[in-house]
């Protein structure tokens, strides 16, 4: 159900979490160590990125904090993406069980840096979304891992969740191993927005992992056409792009 929360109910939701902890003492998501769903070790190792990175797409490798060469030679249509992270060692492993092996603890657990890094931003939000999956993957994962994310971020900043402003128009392949122009032609419509939500607010679209920012683009393009004023994303991680190198996220 979509609600506006307060803070009492970001600490309820992790006491919830913390309890099944107590009851049901986990192994850590990045390394397998006992005791914790994310350990202090990984979390440590897993550094936010630092800058330069381009001010639209989030993607790092740059010399300057000037817009990359593929944000000037075609601009988004969202007004930034941030990722926490590279989607490399313990957090790409923590990922995969997240979204494969149904350790949905993580979800909590993974959202706490993310919290973090997003108070940095001071971007002005009213409303936030995951980017919804299709019904075939959802049927078979029976969960959207990147909704397991933005609750706990959304219950955090006291801002309202609706997992309704963005639908699936259709099931579209996975982006993994496609070229940035196969992606972009993946996501054509492959989204639709619900006005009624949408109109006049500036969204925050949360993801596990981005790369080429196709997805959100994608995302952006179907809210901007019900309305909305802005649109944002956010990541867990980010799968470093170059015009000739993809990492792959399988």
């Amino acid at each position: 159900m979509d609600h506006k929360p307060g803070k009492l109910a970001y600490r309820a939701y992790q006491l919830i979490w913390e309890a099944l902890d107590w009851l049901y003492p986990p192994d850590c998501g990045g390394c397998g160590q006992a005791g914790a769903r994310w350990c202090n070790e990984c979390s440590e190792n897993t550094k936010e990125l630092d800058p330069p990175i381009c001010p639209i797409c989030g993607n790092p490798n740059l010399d300057n904090e000037n817009p990359c060469q593929r944000c000037l030679a075609s601009r988004p249509l969202y007004t930034s993406l941030r990722s926490h992270t590279v989607f490399t060692g313990s957090i790409r492993e923590a990922i995969h069980r997240l979204k494969y092996r149904r350790d949905i603890g993580l979800g909590e657990a993974l959202a706490r840096p993310m919290i973090t890094s997003l108070l940095k931003l001071n971007w002005s939000l009213d409303i936030i979304t995951s980017v919804p999956l299709g019904l075939a993957r959802f049927d078979e994962r029976g969960y959207n891992q990147a909704t397991l994310l933005a609750r706990p971020i959304a219950l955090s900043l006291n801002l309202p969740f609706s997992s309704r402003l963005l639908t699936r128009t259709r099931d579209t392949r996975s982006q993994v191993g496609l070229t940035v122009t196969e992606r972009q032609e993946n996501m054509v419509d492959a989204f639709r927005a619900n006005s009624k939500l949408s109109k006049g607010k500036n969204i925050l679209v949360v993801d596990d992992v981005a790369t080429s920012g196709a997805t959100l683009n994608a995302c952006a393009k179907a809210l901007l056409d019900g309305g909305a004023n802005k649109i944002f994303g956010f990541s867990l991680a980010r799968a470093v792009f170059t015009p000739n190198n993809e990492i792959d996220i399988s």
